[in-house]
């Protein structure tokens, strides 16, 4: 085994990975970009190098800056992680080169999944199936129409060099097929520095299954069972299962055999994943994920193996002990990705500073791998995953229950994310009896996202009020009454003035403070009936400081808030609501922007920009297009309008709240 190990990642991966290095008695370098120095992952390792670049992921995909680091701390082996360099055979080549351990696998293998065209036409010989398609080498605009219109609609348009589903372009009809080939190849070049695409017949509600795998450099292959993958959103896994529900034991035979089958076809060593689509009975190899997958933990909840344990030895030479058929699966597990972005804007990703991120208390059956703690900042330059929970049960139906009760349990403030989205997803008569398919969210996901957002945010405001009242009795030392801050004066208590922000709505609140536990809120809003509530403090386990634990005195209804600086967060349920309060805004109350322009949330890169001044548009056409935190976002007319100005070119950076366009109104017919 090695002495030490360079992790050549961030966030969630890295915290996962030095766990597993640090049990094993490894020594843990960690490196950083400019934008991570503070990060979780640079806390939990033994020592951090910076990387040397103004890009936050230029350096994470440096190979040679990383394997100078490496051979510079002593490190003999890299683990890359998933994601940056993770499958990227030239760097896997240079590591041994270096004579650096690369946990992974070799260039070769790397190179054989590299290619998705190459690879589907490599596994349909090897006698693996695959969706009807296109792959080939002529990729001109003519031919690749032409091959559309032979394959048909609906069809998939991916850059052939890709991953992740990044880039993937679903064409229903011949209309949108050249704006699709365009935005597929922009994506494939500047993601991946390849331009080629690959068409592929499209399936509207498929299950995606994958099969995990380890192989090792003596010949061994097993097949650690199979995982379901279908919630998904833009081809981005959200909630992952182990074993897949309802699915023949012949099938998942078939599924285990398949992947093996892959592995062997190209030399595999290391962990990895065979993913397929599922329709009835019928399977088609989609890709090989050539690394750890970010759902590993649900298959090591239900197997009891350690995956990155298992690619440190794989990497270090040692043989899979363990024949195929004493591998064994208990129970059920599944796992949830939390990620800061907003499911009520189509799952907008958000940046910022975590006031708070308490994380469910690990137990026996409730598992978190996270990379974010309260204080820490979400950069903008990467992916929006902020960590993972997952929950394991004897059966589906109690670890649905745990994760629910799990997610409910985490609290996060200073950016938006999708835990209550989650938990009502889990919620879904559909997932809960295990039918659903990659057209879930399609499906589901607007009522999803309108029963995991806030359905009364003038109460969860009283509770806000509230807060900001009774909070700095709660948390005084000084216990003499001239440091109370309860509105008192010798003719009687004044009510204690609260003025509250959310979504550029107002609230103003009149807080008469009873006593150091109790209040009344008097809440006005314009336009809105005025609200009185009155509410208790109370001590409970579960809102242990800093977090103030209240109840509704009529209804018994109970929250938990969160007051700081200038903003108050209130949990009620799986509600939960973020007010400014005073005379500043959050994030969350954004100041007015004037009237007619259209700005982005995220800081970004402009990479399209389809208008120019004096153009005429109808609401919902593509104006702009911005790339941020590794996903493309399209600035739309909210109205028919006349384009006055653009205010930025193609490869300007954006920053968070740009007025981007100008759009004037149409004249009077």
């Amino acid at each position: 085994m090695f002495r030490k190990l360079l992790i050549a990642n961030r966030g969630e991966i890295a915290c996962r990975i030095a766990r597993t290095a640090h049990r094993l008695g490894l020594e843990v370098a960690a490196v950083y970009s400019r934008v991570d120095a503070g990060a979780r992952h640079v806390r939990l390792a033994d020592e951090a190098w910076p990387l040397a670049h103004e890009d936050p992921r230029a350096g994470y995909l440096d190979g040679g800056a990383l394997i100078g680091i490496a051979r510079e701390c002593g490190a003999q082996a890299i683990h890359p992680g998933y994601g940056f360099l993770s499958e990227n055979a030239a760097f896997s080549a240079a590591c041994a080169a270096a004579g650096v351990s690369f946990v992974g696998p070799p260039a070769a293998a790397i190179s054989a999944m590299g290619s998705k065209s190459q690879a589907k036409t490599r596994m349909q010989r090897a006698g693996v199936p695959v969706l009807p398609g296109y792959q080939g080498e002529d990729q001109t605009p003519a031919t690749l129409e032409r091959e559309a219109l032979t394959l048909g609609f609906p069809l998939i348009v991916k850059p052939s060099g890709g991953g992740g589903g990044k880039g993937m372009q679903i064409v229903l009809e011949r209309s949108g097929l050249n704006d699709a080939l365009q935005a597929a190849r922009r994506i494939a070049t500047g993601a991946f520095a390849d331009s080629r695409l690959l068409l592929e017949r499209y399936l509207p509600s498929p299950r995606h299954i994958e099969v995990q795998l380890l192989a090792d450099a003596h010949g061994r292959v097993r097949h650690i069972f199979d995982r379901d993958c279908s919630v998904q959103r833009r081809h981005q896994k959200l909630i992952e299962e182990a074993p897949a529900p309802h699915l023949s034991e012949a099938l998942r035979a078939h599924l285990g055999e398949a992947a093996v089958t892959v592995a062997r076809e190209i030399g595999y060593v290391g962990a990895g994943t065979v993913e397929f689509l599922v329709e009835g009975d019928e399977f088609f190899f989609l890709e090989m994920n050539t690394r750890l997958q970010v759902e590993h933990a649900v298959t090591e909840a239900i197997t009891g193996l350690d995956l990155v344990e298992w690619q440190l030895r794989i990497a270090a030479g040692e043989p899979l002990t363990l024949s195929q058929s004493q591998l064994r699966r208990e129970g059920h597990a599944i796992e949830a990705r939390v990620c800061a972005e907003d499911p009520a804007r189509e799952f907008l990703p958000a940046a910022g500073r975590l006031a708070c991120a308490l994380w469910p208390e690990a137990q026996s059956d409730v598992r978190v791998d996270y990379g974010f703690e309260s204080g820490d900042r979400v950069p903008s330059d990467y992916d929006s995953l902020l960590g993972k929970v997952i929950a394991r049960a004897p059966s589906r139906r109690q670890a649905i229950e745990r994760l629910h009760a799990a997610l409910a349990a985490t609290r996060i403030a200073g950016v938006p994310t999708n835990v209550a989205w989650l938990a009502r997803a889990l919620e879904v008569r559909e997932f809960g009896a295990g039918q659903h398919s990659t057209a879930f969210i399609d499906r589901h996901g607007v009522e999803i996202a309108r029963a995991s957002s806030v359905a009364d945010p003038a109460r969860l405001a009283a509770y806000a009020a509230a807060a900001c009242a009774l909070g700095p009795l709660a948390a005084r030392t000084d216990r003499s009454p001239w440091a109370l801050l309860d509105g008192f004066h010798p003719g009687g208590a004044w009510p204690v003035a609260v003025s509250l922000k959310r979504d550029g709505h107002a609230w103003s609140a009149e807080v008469r403070v009873l006593d150091e536990k109790r209040a009344v809120v008097q809440l006005h809003s314009v336009g809105a009936a005025s609200v009185e509530i009155a509410v208790a403090r109370e001590e409970t386990a579960s809102a242990a400081k800093p977090f103030l634990g209240l109840r509704q005195e009529r209804g018994g209804m109970r929250a938990q808030a969160l007051v700081t600086n200038h903003t108050v967060d209130v949990w009620c349920d799986l509600e939960h609501a973020s007010f400014a309060t005073g005379a500043l805004h959050s994030a969350q109350a954004a100041a007015p922007r004037a009237e007619g322009s259209l700005t982005t949330s995220l800081p970004g890169i402009v990479v399209s920009v389809q208008v120019v001044p004096g153009a005429r548009v109808a609401a919902g056409d593509p104006l702009l297009v911005v790339e941020a935190m590794k996903m493309e976002h399209t600035i739309r007319a909210p109205h028919a309008g006349i384009v006055k100005s653009v205010r930025y070119r193609v490869g300007d950076r954006v920053q968070e709240g740009s007025e981007l366009i100008e759009l004037g109104a149409l004249p009077d017919a």
